[in-house]
């Protein structure tokens, strides 16, 4: 597995971990349509949170929130419509970022709520 993949897997693991210990409610990990992907769906009360994890060991090119751009948050969209056809949802949705930046075994975690749409 690519050094990428390991740090990406990680990260989602983290985030996972993040949300869960905030009280939300996984639905869904890596859920897939068509050319899109989202990296967690999940519940927070009554609205169901489609987020995008980002996770870099260092800050050289940029902060992992920033490489979302319009065309990564037009497919995280797309792959949201999807699973809400698939299940019928209807009520309120948002879409995160998690931002995870491992630096020496030091994680920092940031949440970025109502990121875009």
């Amino acid at each position: 597995m690519a050094i990428q993949q390991e740090v990406g897997d990680k990260g989602e693991q983290i985030a996972a971990n993040y949300l869960l210990k905030l009280g939300y409610i996984i639905l869904c990990k890596n859920f897939r349509a068509k050319k899109s992907e989202i990296d967690i769906i999940c519940k927070e009360g009554n609205t169901i949170v489609f987020v995008e994890v980002k996770t870099r060991s260092s800050i050289k090119f940029g902060h992992p929130e920033e490489f979302v751009d319009t065309a990564k948050s037009a497919k995280i969209i797309e792959g949201a419509e999807s699973y809400m056809r698939e299940n019928n949802w209807d009520g309120a949705i948002r879409f995160d970022i998690i931002s995870i930046l491992i630096k020496n075994e030091k994680i920092e975690i940031k949440q970025f709520k109502d990121a875009f749409y």
